[in-house]
């Protein structure tokens, strides 16, 4: 025999599985989520020289929680990241890859104004190059972004200065 409580208890169930407070907060809405939003948009991305490097799209994919990077060159080579700020471990982390095959794997914060990202790949002859990136807002909209690599006397060594220049 039933007990006339267990459709209460039923329901009670169901509804505590289903309720969520009014006030609880969107997946990725905090502020350090946010850090990176400088870099949204369609870019232009220009060499110090001025001559063309490629188009950048950065979108902010999945609820908002990703940075996602399309780069495009026109002449072949092409690359996407995916950026995420990881509040468990309260630091952000990219992974690059590329049509050549690169694997990048970068993290770091926010220092200053500027997003800061490093890590460490294996050449092909084993050696480990480390790699930083920085992302620099300029006032005029533009962004700036330098990558550095180690050489194999361990100097930093610019790989890559580009500018990012609204399209």
């Amino acid at each position: 025999m039933k007990s006339a409580s267990t459709p209460f208890l039923l329901a009670l169930c169901v509804l505590a599985v289903a309720w969520r407070p009014a006030h609880a907060a969107a997946p990725c809405s905090e502020a350090e989520h946010h850090q990176f939003d400088f870099w949204v948009g369609e870019w232009q991305v220009h060499r110090k020289d001025g001559s063309v490097a490629g188009i950048n799209r950065i979108d902010r994919d999945f609820g908002g929680c990703v940075v996602h990077e399309h780069y495009l060159t026109g002449r072949g080579y092409s690359g996407e990241s995916f950026n995420i700020y990881d509040s468990s471990r309260k630091v952000w982390h990219q992974t690059w890859v590329d049509s050549s095959g690169l694997l990048l794997m970068l993290e770091g914060h926010l220092v200053g104004s500027n997003m800061v990202l490093e890590g460490k790949n294996r050449q092909p002859d084993g050696s480990e190059i480390k790699q930083r990136i920085t992302w620099s807002p300029n006032p005029d909209g533009t962004v700036r972004q330098l990558w550095e690599s180690t050489d194999p006397k361990g100097q930093w060594v610019v790989a890559f200065d580009g500018l990012y220049s609204k399209k």
